[in-house]
């Protein structure tokens, strides 16, 4: 086995780099032995917008920091303690680091584990405050709890076919399903998503899935939204002067919506053609508030945070936006935040992808690079590419192919 390994690390406000990284052990970020744990070779590991978050310098992500929380490997390596994975096995690594065993994990509740972190509930692999599990946007990662948290999959050769449906599976489908989901979305319901990025578009889709009988997604990035339209889905430009509640209005002949989405969190731009070109990060909260029927419900899988340095204003470096609360109160409005607890979901999506129920690979818009790449695939993403960048750091996609 090799000793060997290269991951992308976050280097300071704007730039990663492509290192020589330790090869992983199976040990936790505490020292401890990690005898339930796995290692594996990375098959496909992708860009998030999260990452996006940390590598624009608006957390407090220190230099140095492995990135990558969207893993699917195989398995190469396995602690005595784990008995229903096997070297060879094709996986899919949940975001959430969670242990199987707390009472958040035994309610299904694993973006919320409370053993894995030591500062708070949660853990994600290469994520700031997340407890300091190594990240896999590398050629080698180590997986603590394997038997709780791998979803393997059936059958090696159909899962390499459909692998770049697959490696959705680690975050945004789920994200994008819960966020749905959370939202109330079922058969014949009106459902707007804010942001047509990968997540925003999984959302639309999992919409689509559940029933839904319109999906409306809206955004101010040009490119974005065409990319939306070309896969199905009715568009609004937040970019134009026509309010968010006019532009649905012309599309349903009313309004309101049954359901809505946040799936762009903090780092939220304004409405209207010049607010467009300023942060304004309560601005979705609020506009779904204003646009979801009385009693609606509205799912919140954008990520907010409890620091933000770069913020444009004190409160906002705080984690304190100016939420209209009152407005959400008065109507009756349910909201559903925090991460997402992929466990919940992922089987059951695997499935509707092995049996073509989904195409979440051409909806996203998944783009196949090399680790070496990643440095240009973070530039094209922050720049408002409709791709999902995936990384291919063995070219095991680019040889099933």
């Amino acid at each position: 086995m090799s000793a060997s390994n290269r991951g992308v690390v976050y280097v300071g406000p704007g730039k990663v780099e492509v290192q020589g990284i330790d090869f992983p052990k199976l040990v936790d970020p505490q020292g401890r032995r990690a005898e339930h744990g796995v290692i594996l070779r990375v098959v496909s590991t992708n860009i998030c917008g999260s990452d996006q978050h940390m590598v624009r310098g608006r957390t407090t992500a220190p230099a140095g920091l492995v990135l990558g929380h969207e893993i699917t490997g195989e398995v190469i390596e396995a602690g005595r303690d784990v008995q229903n994975m096997e070297v060879g096995d094709l996986v899919s690594v949940p975001f959430n680091v969670a242990c199987g065993r707390c009472r958040t994990c035994k309610e299904q509740q694993t973006g919320v584990c409370l053993t894995v972190n030591p500062s708070r509930a949660g853990g994600a692999y290469g994520y700031v405050d997340m407890g300091g599990w190594i990240g896999g946007q590398a050629e080698y990662v180590m997986v603590p709890y394997a038997d709780f948290n791998l979803l393997k999959f059936p059958d090696r050769a159909q899962a390499m076919e459909k692998i770049r449906d697959l490696t959705c599976l680690s975050d945004i489908l789920p994200t994008g399903y819960h966020g749905a989901v959370t939202a109330g979305v079922g058969p014949g319901s009106t459902v707007y998503i804010a942001g047509a990025g990968p997540v925003g578009l999984a959302a639309a889709a999992s919409a689509r899935l559940l029933g839904a009988a319109v999906v409306i997604v809206g955004d101010v990035n040009p490119k974005r939204l065409e990319h939306a339209r070309k896969v199905g889905y009715h568009t609004v430009d937040l970019s134009l002067d026509a309010s968010l509640a006019e532009q649905i209005a012309q599309i349903l002949g009313t309004p309101e919506v049954d359901c809505a989405v946040d799936a762009v969190g903090f780092e939220a731009r304004g409405h209207g053609h010049e607010g467009a070109q300023h942060e304004a990060p309560a601005t979705v909260l609020n506009s779904l508030m204003e646009i979801t029927r009385a009693a609606g419900k509205i799912g919140i899988p954008g990520l907010y945070v409890t620091e933000d340095p770069g913020a444009v204003d004190a409160a906002a470096k705080r984690g304190s936006l100016s939420i209209r609360f009152g407005l959400g109160w008065a109507k009756s409005h349910s909201f559903f935040t925090g991460q997402t607890p992929v466990m919940k979901y992922n089987r059951q999506l695997m499935q509707a992808i092995l049996w073509d129920r989904i195409k979440i690979a051409e909806t996203v818009g998944v783009e196949v690079i090399s680790l070496d790449d990643a440095p240009k695939g973070y530039e094209a993403f922050d720049h408002g590419a409709p791709r999902k960048f995936v990384l291919d750091p063995h070219s095991l996609i680019r040889k099933a192919a």
